[in-house]
């Protein structure tokens, strides 16, 4: 018995000291795993370039030739503006140009009796227009100086009013030319007129031509903002069209992780969207603006750490990166 209960208690000893060792064991390796020195993250976003479609003149929109995500190119017409106002503005345009033409024609042949009354009559149509025009335009400012209308409106009734006022001149002139007899500095200022008549229409068909949206650059269309028959204003953007050849990686870096990531150096970076490593090239690299007062040492001697913007381009275009993808790179 007493042999046996010695060889017990020893095999009690020996198991005890070998739980102990294993515990110590596991201590050291957990905390090995806890206390090891781990990879520092830095995260970057996607970022590329956007252009801004939008147009010269006002109107509803007529047509969406496009949706979001679609891939157009250069000069593909994406949307369709409908301006009545500048079609009124192209016949207006087209008759003064006619009537530019007809009086240049009858300077060089001449005018009879019949066209001096014609003439005449043109005059009295176009003071009548200065007119209104004139009446108009002050009504609109006084609107405009008590702030119930826009400047625009006032603008285009000041320019209705200066319109007149150089018809109701050029009718004048065209009268007094039959009535005087064509001379030749008169037929010069006639073959004028047609020619300003025909800037005029060039000037009108131009603005008709801006009607048509068409896509600056070769991209996808990433937003559209109006709806089919919302009326658009001057310059009011209709959509965005995506550069994707264009992406770049922008990462906030703090200055101690800057080495490796110097203008020119080439860094690996992981995109957790598409699950890949993709090769990186850093071309730009800036301080970020301080809101405070920066001091160059510290009574505790700690340091103040800077924080850099860092951009980099991948080596060659990447199918499915997207702006807002993130980026990491492990320093």
């Amino acid at each position: 018995m007493d042999t046996n209960a010695k060889i017990t208690r020893k095999n009690n000893m020996l198991l005890a000291f070998i739980s102990v060792i294993a515990v110590l064991l596991l201590i050291a390796v957990v905390g090995w795993f806890l206390l090891k020195p781990r990879a520092e993250i830095i995260q970057g976003q996607v970022e590329a370039s956007e252009v801004r479609v939008s147009g010269k003149v006002p109107g509803r929109i007529l047509e969406l030739r496009v949706k979001e995500g679609d891939t157009v190119r250069k000069g593909d017409t994406l949307a369709i503006i409908d301006s009545p106002e500048v079609t009124a503005k192209l016949e207006q345009a087209v008759a003064a140009e006619d009537a530019a033409q007809a009086q240049n024609a009858k300077a060089i042949k001449g005018a009879r009796e019949e066209q001096i009354t014609a003439a005449h009559a043109m005059w009295q149509k176009a003071k009548a227009g200065l007119d209104i025009a004139e009446k108009s335009y002050k009504r609109i400012q006084n609107l405009y100086d008590q702030g119930v209308i826009s400047a625009q409106k006032r603008d285009e009734a000041d320019a209705n009013f200066q319109a007149m006022k150089a018809t109701e001149q050029a009718a004048l002139s065209q009268y007094q030319m039959a009535k005087n007899g064509a001379e030749r500095e008169d037929k010069l200022a006639a073959g004028a007129l047609v020619n300003r008549a025909k800037g005029a229409v060039n000037e009108v068909e131009s603005y008709i031509r801006e009607t048509f949206l068409l896509s600056p650059i070769d991209g996808e269309i990433s937003e559209i903002f109006p709806k089919l028959g919302e009326l658009v204003g001057t310059g009011a953007p209709v959509m965005n069209v995506l550069d994707r050849q264009t992406a770049w990686v922008v990462f906030n870096v703090r200055e101690d992780f800057l080495k490796g990531m110097t203008i020119g150096e080439k860094i690996t970076a992981y995109i957790p969207a598409l699950d890949k490593d993709i090769t990186l090239t850093v071309y730009y690299l800036k301080d970020q603006g301080a809101y405070a007062s920066w001091k160059a040492t510290k009574t505790n001697g700690e340091y103040d750490l800077k924080t850099f913007e860092v951009k980099a381009r991948p080596e060659t275009f990447v199918e499915g990166l997207y702006p807002g993808m993130s980026v990491i790179v492990k320093n």
